[in-house]
């Protein structure tokens, strides 16, 4: 972490423009429902506090595409965020104008206000508006604060306006406290992982996780591949699927990736068995079969003989990496698979367990299993852009220690 965080730099009475991630569901009855994000915002929010400072936050909140939705307001998370910290949370109905500007500048140390859905204005993300007009949206955002603080790790891998843009006007900008977490666990596990390193790669297709494969295959000691990217490892080997997901144009690339494991050296195991069903529905016929999966069935969830071979590779690790689950987990008739490598990771305790973002987080909270692991990541494309050793816009544009 060569950046600086919120504790490296003095942020003392003054007024600190806070990015966070409160992109979180809202129910029809104006409730959260779910408050993770929120809640993994709390730390450096307190922290904040603690010194006296000002904090005007600034999230988006679903995709209104540049236009003011009302049904994708963030006052529900203001009343959210008010109730956990037992103290008010001012909101302003815009993110640069009158009401925004009038509440930022009344802020007095110690109180808080949470600015109107930042994609309401299309000049956040750029798209369809002038350099101009985007540069002009991006300095009236900067000028609410003296000092700037990322904790949006969810956002880091994009170069947006309230993620980037605003470092270029304002002197110091470090990472929050979440960031700062994120970073030191998936960036430096990656870089220096202690062997054996296995990392569980599912998820539908191959096209969206080449570069995680790749880039960890120079780190892995064994890749488990799960869901229904596998299909198309299988159709390329010859294999006959049913009618199971698959991608008929990264056939020569599966033979590639294969290929690279076994020269590396690295442990490249597919399911040996698969749960099938006759139709994509919780109700469907379901059998197990090893091998050839017949037509007019398709592959749902990894079988039982392949839960017991992944669950041997996990129990044996010191590093476990798992970005992806290993079938339709979404329907209680095949979720057994992602279940079972899920309490696998679970229950090896003498291991640092990664779960990278999206549906893999889902199945871990599901199963209740979330207390036992070393770190769940609260960021889905940006924990993947890590994994593909990639930069993260958010983070580069930080202030360096």
């Amino acid at each position: 972490m060569n950046k600086k965080t919120v504790k490296d730099i003095d942020v003392q009475g003054k007024k600190v423009l806070m990015r966070v991630d409160f992109n979180v569901p809202v129910n029809d009855d104006g409730s959260v429902g779910d408050d993770t994000r929120i809640e993994a915002a709390l730390p450096t929010i307190q922290y904040l506090l603690e010194q006296n400072a000002s904090i005007i936050l600034m999230s988006h909140l679903g995709r209104p595409k540049g236009e003011v939705k009302p049904e994708f307001t963030l006052k529900p998370v203001a009343a959210a965020l008010s109730a956990k910290l037992g103290k008010p949370v001012a909101f302003a109905k815009d993110s640069v104008g009158e009401d925004a500007q009038t509440k930022a500048a009344a802020l007095q140390a110690g109180e808080i206000l949470l600015l109107e859905n930042l994609r309401f204005y299309a000049e956040e993300e750029g798209k369809g508006c002038t350099d101009e007009a985007k540069a002009t949206f991006t300095k009236a955002l900067a000028s609410l604060g003296e000092v700037y603080v990322n904790d949006a790790f969810g956002t880091a891998h994009r170069a947006h306006a309230s993620t980037a843009g605003v470092t270029e006007y304002i002197e110091e900008c470090a990472a929050g406290l979440l960031l700062e977490k994120e970073i030191n666990y998936l960036a430096k596990t990656l870089e220096a992982p202690e062997h054996p390193f296995v990392a569980i790669i599912g998820g539908a297709k191959i096209s969206g996780k080449i570069d995680v494969v790749i880039n960890l295959m120079d780190k892995c000691d064994t890749i488990l591949i799960g869901g229904g990217m596998a299909y198309t490892f299988f159709k390329a080997m010859g294999q006959k699927i049913g009618g199971s997901i698959h991608e008929d144009d990264k056939m020569e690339l599966a033979k590639q990736i294969m290929a690279d494991a076994k020269a590396k050296g690295v442990k490249f195991l597919l399911p040996v068995d698969n749960k099938i069903g006759d139709d994509f529905s919780n109700d469907c016929n379901t059998e197990i079969v090893a091998g050839d999966i017949p037509d007019g069935w398709e592959g749902m969830d990894i079988g039982p003989e392949t839960q017991k071979l992944f669950a041997a590779e996990i129990a044996s690790a010191k590093t476990v990496v798992w970005n992806g689950p290993m079938g339709c987990f979404e329907m209680p008739t095949f979720a057994s698979g992602t279940f079972t490598i899920a309490q696998a990771v679970a229950d090896n305790t003498e291991c640092i367990s990664i779960i990278g973002g999206g549906d893999s987080v889902a199945a871990i909270k599901q199963a209740k299993l979330d207390d036992k692991i070393t770190h769940i990541s609260t960021g889905g494309g940006a924990s993947l852009e890590l994994m593909e050793g990639k930069v993260l816009p958010g983070l580069d544009a930080l202030s360096d220690k």
